[in-house]
């Protein structure tokens, strides 16, 4: 007696369904070479653009890809690259943890409950239109030179973003699955678990990606502003020397520790949407 699949496909109709998914990976794969090969060709293009840049430039005014990545190596090679960045991926961290905190529960009573809604929308919408150069400097206005101003200012940039998408997230669960749900004497735990976070995860990593982007630029903005240590400060130390190449690197060394978190973010979420057709099909 068979059973699994081969009671779906009796006979060739099951080495025709092998055959039509082994083609699907063959053609993802192809897919993803050609993504691959597009994303060196912009790397390159960049690049090559760059230093036709440096040399159509006098002097130091913009310093050649080489040289920039020199910089970069003896940066990491001396431990301040490692030393400067645990201090500003920390204070990312704890300020994007705080705003976490707050902005999904917020959010999820935004998209509960229309009272709630009209308590919190004005208020979050505000927040979140706030030039992230005002947090700033407010940060330290208010806490001068220390570890509570960038958290401070990385955790009311991103609270807003974090309310708003999950509030949406919340709001887009479908109200009939809730109701088939309910009909089938499932509790209120097995329906949050299995209708509602399933539903939220992609608004929750929609807002991760685009909130942590900006966190990292408000950090390094505060750093520069009034750090003693971090990306920003090693900036501005490179700028008040006039070290365009120093500063250059510094800046890509952000750009691809940023790339990193943005791929590695891309990867979970795609491994924990699994279960989506459009994830399936490597869209």
């Amino acid at each position: 007696m068979s059973t699994g699949v081969t009671d779906q496909f009796p006979g060739g109709a099951l080495a025709a369904w092998e055959q039509g998914e082994a083609q699907g990976r063959r053609a993802l794969r192809q897919r993803q070479a050609r993504i691959l090969m597009f994303v060196l060709l912009g790397w390159l293009t960049m690049l090559l653009v760059w230093q036709w840049g440096s040399a159509q430039l006098p002097g130091r005014v913009l310093p050649g890809p080489w040289p920039v990545a020199q910089e970069m190596w003896e940066i990491v090679a001396s431990g301040r690259f490692v030393r400067h960045f645990l201090t500003s991926v920390t204070r990312t961290f704890m300020g994007f943890g705080v705003a976490a905190l707050v902005g999904v529960p917020v959010g999820y009573a935004m998209g509960r409950s229309r009272y709630w809604r009209a308590f919190f929308h004005d208020g979050v919408t505000i927040s979140g239109t706030v030039p992230a150069l005002t947090y700033a400097v407010m940060s330290l206005i208010i806490f001068g030179i220390s570890t509570i101003g960038p958290v401070l200012a990385v955790a009311l940039v991103s609270t807003p973003y974090v309310a708003l998408n999950v509030a949406e997230g919340v709001r887009g669960v479908d109200r009939d699955l809730i109701k088939m749900s309910e009909a089938f004497g499932r509790s209120r735990r097995e329906i949050r678990r299995h209708v509602l976070i399933p539903t939220i995860v992609p608004f929750v990593y929609a807002a991760v990606r685009l909130s942590f982007a900006v966190a990292w630029k408000v950090e390094a903005l505060t750093e520069v502003f009034g750090g003693r240590n971090g990306v920003g400060f090693e900036i501005r130390r490179e700028y008040q020397l006039f070290n365009v190449t120093g500063l250059l690197a510094w800046m890509f060394l952000f750009i691809a520790f940023m790339l990193v978190i943005e791929r590695l973010l891309a990867v979970s979420e795609r491994r924990l949407l699994a279960w989506r057709p459009q994830e399936r099909a490597g869209i």
